[in-house]
C-alpha cells in the first residue's frame, strides 16, 4: 500500500502500523550514528497556521537526520498571501512546486485533506481545527505504548482531559479500535466528554469503552494514563483539579502502568510525577523524531 499523504488515523491498517514500527527502530538507530544523508535532495516545507514548538521541530529534526533541508514558517496566516485572502489551495500549489512533502498545521479542521487534493507532493497532518485530528502524535503515542507495554492487544487505557476538542485523543482512539481487546476509559466531565463520532466508531468496531468522571476510580484499572489539559474556562466551575494527577494518586496505579501525555502541560500533571519511573511523557516526545522520520521515509519511498 502507497502512503501517499498522512491525512488521519483511519487511513493505516494494522500491517501499515507495523511496518511504521518497523522502520521507526531502524530510524533510532540511524539517530543513534549521526543520521543519514539517504535523503539530501529532499525539502520539507513545514506551514503553520498554529503556533508549535514540539511537532513543528520534531518534524524538522527529523528532515535533518535524513539529510534533507527546510522550509520553515510558524506564521503561515501571517504571510501577505494569506492576509490577502488567498485560498489554502493556491498557496499549496506554490508551496508543492518548490518542496518534497509539505507538513500542514492548519486552523480549520479539513485543512490537511483539503491540501492534499491539490498538492502534487505528500502532505502531513500536523494537527487541523479545534477538534480534528493530530494523526502523526498519535502514531508515535501508538509506538511508545507499544514499545513500553512489547504489544498492543488486550490494552487497557485511560484517556483524561478535554476531549471533545483533543485532537490527540480523537486520533489515538482510532487506531486504538484497530487491536484486539482493548479497553478505553473516557475520563472527563461531562461538559467535555469525548464526542459521538468516535463513540459510533468505537461500537461499529465492537471497541469496549466507558464515560467516567472519576480519575481516581480507574486509575488502578489501566494500563496506561494518557494525560491531556482541560482549559478552567470550559467547566461551569473552574476546576480541573480534579483530572490532576500528582503524587498522592501515584499509588492507585499498577505497578508497571505507563504514564503519557502529548504535552505541553500545564496543571494537569504535577512535576513531582516526572520523578516517577512510569513517567513516560519525554520518552514520548523523543519518539515523536524517529516516527516522524519513518513517515517520511514512507512517503517518499513507500513501504517495503
Amino acid at each position: 500500500m502507497q502512503l501517499r499523504h498522512v491525512i488521519e488515523s483511519q487511513q493505516f491498517t494494522v500491517p501499515l502500523l507495523r511496518e511504521l514500527f518497523a522502520r521507526t527502530q531502524q530510524m533510532e538507530r540511524v539517530v543513534a550514528r549521526g543520521g543519514t544523508l539517504d535523503y539530501q535532495s529532499k525539502i520539507v516545507a513545514t506551514l503553520f497556521y498554529q503556533p508549535s514548538t514540539r511537532t513543528r521541530f520534531s518534524f524538522e529534526a527529523a528532515a535533518y537526520r535524513l539529510g534533507g533541508r527546510v522550509l520553515s514558517t510558524e506564521q503561515a496566516r501571517f504571510f501577505s498571501s494569506d492576509v490577502a485572502g488567498e485560498q489554502l489551495e493556491d498557496t499549496i500549489r506554490i508551496v508543492a512546486g518548490v518542496s518534497d512533502a509539505i507538513v500542514l498545521r492548519h486552523d480549520q479542521e479539513g485543512g490537511a485533506r483539503r491540501a492534499a487534493l491539490v498538492s502534487s507532493v505528500p502532505v502531513i497532518n500536523a494537527g487541523d481545527g479545534q477538534s480534528g485530528q493530530h494523526p502523526t502524535q498519535a502514531l508515535l503515542d501508538l509506538y511508545t505504548i507499544h514499545r513500553e507495554r512489547r504489544g498492543l492487544e488486550g490494552l487497557s487505557i485511560a484517556l483524561i482531559g478535554e476531549l471533545d476538542r483533543g485532537r490527540t485523543a480523537r486520533s489515538l482512539a482510532y487506531l486504538l479500535s484497530k487491536f484486539e481487546r482493548v479497553r478505553i476509559f473516557f475520563v472527563s466531565p461531562p461538559e467535555v466528554q469525548m464526542q459521538p463520532d468516535i463513540l459510533r466508531h468505537l461500537d461499529e468496531h465492537g471497541v469496549w469503552y466507558s464515560l467516567e468522571s472519576d480519575l481516581s476510580k480507574v486509575l488502578g484499572e489501566v494500563d496506561v494514563v494518557y494525560q491531556t489539559r482541560i482549559r478552567p474556562e470550559r467547566l461551569a466551575d473552574g476546576n480541573v483539579s480534579r483530572y490532576a494527577l500528582d503524587a498522592a494518586l501515584l499509588g492507585k496505579l499498577k505497578k508497571d502502568a505507563v504514564i503519557l501525555h502529548p504535552l505541553p502541560r500545564t496543571v494537569e500533571i504535577d512535576p513531582a510525577v516526572d520523578a516517577d519511573p512510569r513517567a513516560r511523557y519525554f520518552e514520548q516526545a523523543k519518539n515523536g523524531l524517529f516516527v516522524r522520520m519513518a513517515l517520511l521515509s514512507l512517503v517518499w519511498d513507500g513501504p517495503s
